[in-house]
């Protein structure tokens, strides 16, 4: 804890020396968040005016990484200029910002693995897509999905309640992650459970995209077509989880770099929530926003406020 402490008031002394660079990234910040929570927002409500979406489960899916993604930023965001201006909060309101963070942190690429594998299930047994990703299944897998991503914060949390004093909760400080890692094998034991999570996610992406490889070879004229449209999207998708990954390095890097310089501390942990945080959740509306022939057309639609646009959906 004591690490943890003596950081937080050198990046205190860090902010307070770089008080015009602040300002400027904060607003680009702020900018940068507004755009994409309003495109998510505007995919979300796209989502929901039509049945063909809320029934089928990659859009389900789809709108889970949407929810998730908006959430994360949302909160992510209040965190940032919470630091940014030296903003203190008691410690156990500092856990349920934390909690849900962490949650929502992992419940993106975890989804990204099940519509990955919801693609390998529409290329490779196209028989059984109906009954295997069916709604009910889909809402059993929206619950796995955040079981499975409350994994880590249960994890951490759990060390951190054993290990606190009653009295640590009513003291007031800059919300990070950081100040729940007293021991340094709490930090280890983090990094363990998410490397070992994305290792799996690696082994699935992996194991879908060359079985959809080997069908879209043996494929002809439409499907084959399909074929190569959902190795992309897999290809896409890995992508993101390889972005994700390396958001999981994010903190290693930076507490190196505190110890050697702080304004490349600083620059540094600026430049990684811009490329880790917000760049992947800007791709999921890429990906099944845009390239998706029917939702882009409902997104046309709904995006000019209903005016009529001679399209012709199902």
């Amino acid at each position: 804890l004591s690490s943890s402490i003596s950081s937080k008031y050198g990046f205190f002394w860090l902010i307070k020396t770089n008080k015009q660079t602040n300002k400027m990234v904060i607003i680009i910040v702020q900018i940068l968040v507004a755009v994409f929570l309003y495109i998510n927002l505007l995919l979300i409500m796209t989502f929901f005016q039509k049945e063909c979406f809320y029934t089928t489960t990659r859009y389900i899916l789809f709108a889970v990484t949407l929810l998730s993604d908006s959430l994360l930023l949302f909160l992510s965001n209040i965190l940032v200029i919470f630091t940014q201006f030296l903003i203190t909060i008691q410690v156990w309101l500092c856990v349920i910002f934390c909690v849900v963070v962490l949650l929502y942190l992992t419940v993106t690429p975890v989804t990204l693995t099940a519509m990955t594998l919801e693609r390998y299930v529409a290329v490779c047994m196209p028989l059984r897509h109906g009954e295997l990703c069916s709604t009910r299944n889909t809402i059993n897998c929206i619950l796995i999905i955040h079981a499975l991503s409350s994994v880590p914060s249960i994890f951490i949390f759990s060390t951190f309640f054993g290990s606190a004093s009653l009295k640590f909760y009513n003291q007031y400080h800059i919300c990070s992650v950081e100040i729940f890692m007293i021991y340094l094998w709490q930090d280890h034991l983090r990094s363990g459970i998410y490397q070992l999570q994305f290792l799996i996610m690696c082994i699935i992406l992996v194991f879908c995209y060359v079985k959809i490889m080997k069908v879209a070879k043996a494929a002809s004229g439409e499907d084959k077509q399909s074929s190569r449209k959902g190795l992309r999207t897999v290809a896409l998708h890995g992508f993101q989880l390889l972005l994700c990954l390396i958001q999981l390095w994010c903190p290693f890097i930076e507490t190196a770099l505190f110890h050697i310089n702080f304004t490349l501390f600083y620059n540094i942990r600026y430049l990684n929530f811009l490329l880790f945080y917000l760049a992947p959740r800007c791709l999921s509306p890429l990906i099944y926003g845009l390239r998706d022939e029917v939702f882009f057309q409902a997104l046309k639609y709904y995006a000019s406020f209903g005016i009529k646009l001679y399209m012709t959906l199902e």
